[in-house]
């Protein structure tokens, strides 16, 4: 090793971790990952088959100081001892996709952010580009790692969904197209309890764009226009609206049961019923979706044929079965309170809510009142459950606690009927049971199939 050689040093060996090693070792970085947990057997292997070199279980510090750059992972906060130490000694940290961004040369970055609705916006407008024949990949929280993309089959077009974590590490990150689909308190364990430091973490997203680029964003939702009201953006700002006065001459709004796209000088003009995905929350999403496709240069015929025929994400209002005429739907993926809101508003039936996990500090306040008016039995699945107890202990009549999805499933079944919804919507995070929200979905729909 040259002692020139820029030392590229990872935390953390999931997929952000090991795309950021793959794609230094092709730059030329000498890189050095560092896991303080155990690493997946997969991620060893790829980091093996590329000469990588990495620990697990531990941080050797001194080669973890020795870097000229420190990518860390989104999961990492900067309270933790290492990045205390890292941040201590100077030592730059950026993110994953802040490191891709660097070697991405002249392909189009479409970057997708928000507390809700993220997963299902940047899977929508992949199939609209995939379908429109671009080259395209699906990168960032979902798909492939944004920094491994470019190391093994670069795009001319990147279509990327990223969390506040990924952006809080940015320096010169800067997409096409940005969008802002809404902002709700989550993660305020990780922004000190301070909503204000979450909402600025979301607009990270737009700080390092210019007036030729685009920010997509929603005009109803008051943290945004709040924060729009007593800041300047850069970008040129679309909004998309449910209210018909659309805001401004391009964006999209709702009006009469139709979606309406404005881009240069032409309207898209969809019926909410033909959309495939349903649900006020997927109107918003479909909105901004068609805004970015437009901004890329999707023809509106194209757009329109990929509305039609998306079909939405696995653990997102799933439908699971129904069984003795309870229907049975998997919403492992609302993590938050906001989620939950958009899981009950779109439900017609009396709901058995199973609910519970990793509590981030919620307010259960916001559900309130969905909840005295559809809510029949809540069903809690996580290890402390006290704050469910607390905020709905005299509105629900019927609380039982389980500790697995099994149980869960089981207690629903019991004081569920015919014509009821059991709806897992949690809220939380999965990690005092399961893995990841994933597990947790997939081991809920194992659960209904063995009833």
């Amino acid at each position: 090793m040259s002692t020139n050689q820029q030392r590229l040093v990872i935390l953390g060996a999931a997929e952000s971790g090991v795309g950021a090693a793959l794609l230094g070792k092709q730059q030329g970085w000498d890189v050095f990952v560092s896991d303080g947990g155990s690493i997946k057997e997969q991620f060893k292997t790829v980091l093996r088959q590329n000469a990588i070199e990495f620990e697990e279980g531990h941080h050797t510090m001194d080669r973890v100081l020795n870097a000229t750059c420190v990518v860390k992972s989104p999961g990492i906060s900067d309270k933790v001892a290492v990045m205390k130490d890292v941040r201590k000694a100077g030592i730059e940290v950026c993110s994953e996709i802040e490191f891709g961004y660097r070697y991405k040369g002249d392909s189009k970055i479409i970057a997708i952010t928000g507390s809700n609705g993220k997963s299902t916006t940047t899977k929508l407008t992949y199939h609209t580009l995939k379908t429109a024949d671009y080259d395209v990949a699906m990168v960032g929280n979902i798909g492939y790692s944004f920094a491994r993309q470019i190391a093994e089959k670069p795009c001319e077009w990147y279509v990327m969904e990223i969390s506040s974590f990924q952006l809080d590490d940015i320096h010169y990150f800067r997409p096409d197209v940005a969008v802002l689909l809404n902002i709700t308190p989550d993660h305020l364990d990780r922004y000190d309890y301070k909503f204000e430091n979450y909402i600025a973490s979301k607009f990270r997203i737009t700080q390092n764009q210019q007036p030729t680029d685009y920010f997509v964003v929603n005009h109803d939702d008051k943290v945004i226009t709040n924060h729009l009201s007593a800041h300047s953006i850069h970008a040129q700002t679309l909004f998309f609206t449910m209210n018909d006065n659309n805001t401004g001459n391009e964006g999209g709004y709702i009006s009469d049961d139709h979606m309406h796209v404005l881009f240069n000088g032409e309207n898209l003009d969809m019926s909410i019923h033909d959309l495939a995905i349903k649900g006020k929350h997927n109107q918003y999403n479909s909105m901004a979706a068609g805004i970015s496709a437009r901004i890329a240069g999707v023809r509106k015929e194209k757009i329109r044929e990929s509305f039609l025929g998306f079909t939405g994400l696995e653990h997102r209002l799933e439908f699971v079965a129904t069984i003795r005429g309870v229907e049975y739907i998997n919403d492992s993926k609302a993590t938050n309170v906001n989620s939950v809101w958009y899981a009950l508003e779109s439900m017609k039936k009396p709901v058995v809510l199973i609910l519970g996990g990793q509590d981030k500090g919620n307010d259960y306040s916001e559900i309130m009142d969905l909840v005295k008016e559809k809510v029949k039995a809540i069903v809690c699945l996580g290890i402390d459950n006290t704050a469910i107890h607390e905020a709905f202990g005299e509105v629900v009549p019927t609380i039982v606690d389980t500790t697995s999805a099994q149980d869960a499933v089981n207690a629903s079944y019991a004081v569920s009927e015919p014509g009821d919804v059991v709806l897992l919507a949690p809220a939380c995070a999965s990690f005092d049971l399961f893995k990841n929200y994933e597990d947790r979905g997939k081991q809920f729909k194992d659960a209904v199939r063995n009833l």
